[in-house]
Formats: C-alpha cells, structure tokens, sequence
C-alpha cells in the first residue's frame, strides 16, 4: 500500500468529517443499515488518513456495487456459531467487514480486560478495508491488537517456488501500546496488494521492483501479467531470494483465518470478502502494564536512536508516519487520489447526494 503526499498543496483536500458523511449517505442510499453505515464510512476514511489509500475510500464505489447487486448485506447480525468464555466464531453473513470487525473489538475488549486475552474469528465477511484502520483505538486504551485477514474466493499469490496462485495477500496488522503513540505495523504476507496491483494496471504504470511473476514463473515489474491469460500471479513477500518467508506468513494467516473458523479455501467460493481472526491481549494481565511499556519504550528510543542508512531518512516505528499524516489531513483536510470522487458520482447523483466540498 502506497502513502498519499499529504503534504502535497496542489490536490484538492476534503474534511474528514465531510468524507464520512458522503460515504455514509451513500451507503444508507445503497441500503445499508444506519448503524453498520456510519462503521464503514468511519474505517474507510480512516484508511485514507493514515495514507493506506488503496484500502480508504477507493473501496467505496465497489462496495456500493456489492450492496446493490445484493453480493454484500446491509442489513442483519452475525451469526454466532460457539462461543466461549474468551473465544468466539461468527459467521458474518456477508454483511459489513468493517463493522463486524468493530463489533469483534467490541465483545473482545471487555474480555481481554477480565481474563488476559480474548479471541474472535469471523466466517463469511464481506471485505474489511484496511486493517491499520481499527488499530489505534485498541493501543491507545492500553491493549495489544493482532488482526489478520484471507480471502477464500480469491487466489492471487503464488507459494513460494510456485507459479500457480493460491492465497491472497493475506495481511496481518498489529497494534501495540508504548507511553506515546502506539507502533501500527500492518503488513501483507505478500510483495505488494491486489489493490495496488489494479491500480497501476489502470494508470499504465510498472511496480517499483519485480512484485510479480508471468506465468511462465518468469520476474516481471509489469502489473498486466497479473490479468493475463493465463494469469501470472504476485511475488510472497521476500520475493524470489526470500520468499519461504511470506510463504510462512501466508500459511499462517490462513490457519489463523480459515483454519480457527473452519471456513476458507477448501470451501466453495461466495465472493469478494474475508474470513478474519482479531486476537487482544491485555498486557495487565501478565508482567503489566508498566512493565509492557518499560519495554516497548526501550525499543522506540533504540529504534530512533539508531544511526540511520541515509542522514536525510532517519529511522521510524512502523505506523509513526501514518498517524501524523492523520493529524496533518485533520488539520487541513484529506487528500484523496483523483479517481475516487469522480468513481462515486453516478452513485451520488443516483441517490441525490451532494459530494463533499473541497477545503
């Protein structure tokens, strides 16, 4: 996932809270619930104010298209399948990712609090955004967060030594409390995203490195061997030199995804969506608190401290600059790449809304 240049003057900028009223008008027009609405328009607009921007509001228009073909539910509950004392299986029912997984923070939080750590794992979710953008929250109270997601209808990534697809990107994104801001990691199993991949398809543009290979299993920086026929498919993160190791990841987000909910790849395919595991920890519960930030403040003053590569690139914790490019887009409003607005004006002008009003 590519970082929009929040500190760009030249593209126009929209207020956050114009941003989530837009996309949550546009979803209560497409049918969604209110409550389920505003959990998405929140997380989607988030995603763009971290600058995961191939997971922000550029998921909306596809979205709204879910919802009206009625391949994404709008309104309902998950289906609680077992649960226990501080573990959970729902099925999700296609509704909402976002707000199933707020719901799932929801229930675990409390319990994490109680008994030291709280598990959910969701079947049969529609997509679920960008996974930095539930992470804060959670860090900031205190509580360590691991969120991680596959999507069973898809294939896109090849194992490594392989040329034939079989996950996802798979990403898995943690949060984890310090005495400031909390340090955000959210990384994909794999060399770059299937949004990403789409994306500089569409502009005509190569990836920065080879991220991909044709399918002949040759090296290719050229998105387009992703479509073809037949398809290529998306390095595992570590590329051709390292790769066994966003294999491993993969592996194990799939066990922790498919595996714990029973419901993945060895089932057949329904659609665009996702089946999740969100594990929150409670720091309290075992050294404690203060001993859990002793550590990790060690750890961000060590990684600060370290002398840099590049003078001019000084090292940061993952996350540090998303969250100031929050502050700076709350300030001066959010910048969002071109295409967006202009994808969103059939449905706006469908469902008589007006778009947000450039700062």
């Amino acid at each position: 996932m590519t970082l929009i240049d929040a500190t760009a003057g030249s593209a126009p900028r929209y207020p956050v809270g114009a941003l989530i009223d837009f996309a949550r008008a546009l979803l209560a027009g497409a049918g969604m619930q209110p409550v389920s609405a505003q959990a998405v328009a929140e997380v989607l607009v988030e995603g763009d104010c971290l600058g995961h921007d191939t997971h922000g509001l550029a998921l909306l228009a596809g979205y709204l298209g879910e919802l009206d073909s009625g391949a994404m539910q709008g309104v309902g509950e998950p289906r609680v399948l077992t649960e226990r004392t501080v573990a959970a299986t729902w099925d999700g029912q296609r509704l909402p990712g976002p707000w199933l997984v707020r719901r799932a923070i929801d229930w675990a939080q409390p319990r994490a609090r109680l008994h030291g750590s709280a598990t959910v794992v969701i079947r049969r979710s529609h997509h679920i955004a960008c996974l930095a953008a539930y992470l804060e929250p959670v860090a900031r109270d205190g509580l360590m967060v691991l969120l991680s997601c596959s999507d069973p209808a898809t294939a896109s990534v090849a194992p490594f030594g392989g040329t034939q697809a079989v996950f996802t990107p798979n990403p898995l994104a943690v949060g984890i409390p310090t005495s400031g801001d909390p340090v955000m990691i959210d990384v994909s199993a794999s060399m770059t995203t299937n949004g990403m991949t789409g994306r500089l398809k569409a502009a005509g543009q190569r990836g920065a490195h080879a991220w991909w290979l044709d399918s002949q299993g040759r090296p290719s920086d050229d998105p387009a061997v992703l479509f073809a026929q037949p398809p290529g498919t998306i390095l595992p993160l570590g590329g051709l030199e390292a790769g066994h190791k966003g294999y491993g990841l993969a592996l194990l987000v799939e066990a922790m995804t498919g595996g714990l909910a029973g419901h993945g790849r060895a089932d057949p395919a329904e659609g665009w969506g996702a089946t999740v595991c969100l594990q929150i920890w409670d720091p309290a519960a075992f050294a404690g608190a203060e001993a859990f930030t002793r550590q990790t403040d060690w750890l961000v003053e060590a990684c600060h401290g370290s002398a840099p590569r590049d003078p001019a690139l000084p090292v940061r914790l993952p996350g540090e600059r998303g969250l100031a490019r929050k502050r700076e887009q709350a300030q001066h409003g959010v910048g969002l790449q071109p295409s967006i607005l202009p994808s969103l004006a059939p449905w706006a002008q469908r469902f008589g809304i007006a778009p947000p009003a450039a700062v």
